[in-house]
């Protein structure tokens, strides 16, 4: 593997910074030779002019077209051997077998996205034919679809180097909608950024798509002006609520405000109901843990905080808990800022009066070490909300509620969540209506049993929420929908058949799901014009 440490600007490479970040292996500290050189403020403005010239070209090539260079970079992707995942592991401290899993899912959403553009129902194409005879005023011809809204700025998420990174979600949603993209690179896997960012660069070469479609810049303070630069048009960002609401603050001040698709803070509060833990309480345990401490913990989706009402079967499920807990081994985390931010949310915690820790994993002073905890129900209405901020990191926090009023209290006045689990049979679900219909509003995924870590890659997934989970809770960025957050209406009205975009035309040449005249069909538009 050559490495260069330069930005990729319009299809070349280009290291005029003189600020350097070094690649550090995440279990030994150590650092690779190699230097990533932080792009200029020239440069940040390059990669953005870059994009900007790309986007008249990209946006007006035909679906399929999209769809082949989308195919063709999951098969860059999917060719990155051994020595790829060797080096994504040394920077990350993740195990070989996941981060083989994670490049299967980062290539196979570049192809769902390719099924997408082929389908064509992205375009959601509209049409309203002339009624020349209407009265009192004839009703023009009025055609709808939808277009890429420009290019997007894209910053790479820590825990998630692959499928959440150069290749992931948000660069293939935005790809998709026939948005250039300028992509941030994360400083915790500088490497596994540039051998990526190489993958699609070969990808743009074989689809002959404009050079300037994909861009990659390094450096850990270059956000805001990215953001700030007038030809990006949309952003994408995976972080800390801090950082999400900060870059939200930047786009909304600007001279042209621009949206910000934010996925930043979620506790996934699970929701323990009473006959679930009369009948499967031992299993939930055991499985309740593992999905806490999966992946060092280190997942939007991790289970932050877990509710139950006072019962015998509640009391023995915390010491089952306990006991899953305890045997939990220390887990390197992806970086030594993640260590830190963990360690800081777990020593808060201890520190909050009412705050007990009830079990802890193997000790470690460079690993983290997982703990449960137990809260005093008084602290889920506290005005500050303490058990609402995120400890990211192999940690959670059992709250023993007095009745069920209190659960509905407490949904009732929660903060957006990714997702909400209710661990129910049946009866349960049907007695709790009311809780379903309050976290309904508070949540983008409602799970029934199961676990929220693990989110599937497909049409139907949401992932997304209301504040702070996300910026914007009427997107996803994970799933098919995620395209829409980069897309916007135009209409065209009385306009020549010929020089429509073919997904209007009346001919329907594409063959497309199209509403016509309040009815959806594939079918020719019979146009009055034309008669």
């Amino acid at each position: 593997m050559t490495l260069l440490g330069h930005n990729y600007i319009g299809g070349g490479r280009s290291g005029e910074g003189n600020v350097k970040l070094l690649s550090i292996a995440a279990a030994t500290g150590e650092a690779h030779a190699v230097p990533f050189l932080t792009a200029t403020e020239a440069e940040v403005n390059a990669a953005v002019d870059a994009a900007s010239a790309a986007y008249p070209t990209y946006r007006a090539l035909s679906a399929e077209m999209r769809a082949k260079f989308l195919d063709t970079i999951a098969e860059e992707i999917d060719a990155l051997g051994d020595d790829f995942i060797a080096e994504v592991s040394r920077e990350t401290a993740l195990p070989a077998g996941r981060l083989q899993g994670e490049r299967s899912r980062t290539s196979n959403q570049m192809r769902l996205f390719a099924k997408v553009l082929r389908r064509g129902d992205f375009y959601g194409a509209r049409i309203d034919t002339a009624l020349p005879q209407r009265q009192p005023l004839p009703r023009p011809d009025l055609r709808q679809y939808r277009i890429g809204v420009g290019p997007v700025a894209v910053f790479g998420a820590s825990n998630f180097p692959l499928a959440f990174s150069v290749a992931g979600g948000d660069t293939a949603a935005a790809l998709a909608a026939g948005c250039p993209v300028v992509f941030k690179a994360h400083s915790g896997h500088l490497i596994t950024s540039e051998l990526v960012a190489d993958a699609i660069e070969r990808a743009v070469k074989r689809s002959g798509v404009p050079a300037g479609t994909f861009n990659m810049i390094y450096g850990d303070r270059v956000g805001a002006q990215l953001v700030k630069s007038a030809g990006i048009q949309a952003v994408g960002f995976t972080g800390s609520l801090r950082g999400g609401r900060a870059l939200c603050d930047m786009a909304a001040a600007r001279p042209q405000p621009i949206p910000v698709f934010a996925e930043m803070s979620s506790i996934n509060p699970i929701i323990l109901l009473p006959q679930a833990l009369a009948t499967r309480g031992d299993a939930i345990a055991r499985d309740l843990i593992a999905s806490v401490v999966v992946g060092g913990g280190q997942l939007c989706t991790n289970p932050g905080l877990l509710l139950g009402v006072r019962s015998p079967e509640l009391t023995r499920f915390i010491e089952q808990l306990r006991e899953a807990m305890a045997a939990q081994a220390p887990q390197t985390l992806l970086n030594s800022a993640g260590f830190n931010t963990y360690c800081n949310g777990v020593q808060r915690l201890k520190q909050l009066p009412g705050v007990t820790a009830v079990a802890t994993g193997g000790a470690s002073d460079t690993q983290a070490v997982s703990h449960l905890f137990k809260a005093d129900a008084s602290l889920l209405f506290n005005k500050d909300a303490p058990l609402e901020e995120e400890v990211f990191g192999p940690a959670t926090v059992i709250v023993e509620l007095e009745s069920r009023e209190q659960l509905i209290d407490f949904a009732l006045n929660m903060h957006g969540q990714l997702t909400a689990t209710l661990q129910a049979q049946p009866d349960d679900l049907r007695a709790h209506r009311d809780l379903i219909a309050l976290l309904e509003q508070k949540v983008g995924r409602l799970l029934v049993n199961g676990f929220p870590t693990g989110v599937e890659v497909c049409d139907a997934m949401v992932h997304g929420g209301p504040y702070p989970a996300t910026s914007d809770a009427r997107g996803t960025s994970v799933g098919t929908l995620a395209i829409d957050r980069f897309l916007r209406p135009i209409c065209y009205q009385n306009y020549p058949d010929e020089l429509l975009p073919a997904a209007l035309q009346n001919a329907n040449p594409l063959g497309l799901l199209r509403l016509v005249d309040g009815e959806q069909t594939t079918k020719a538009v019979n146009d009055p014009r034309a008669m």
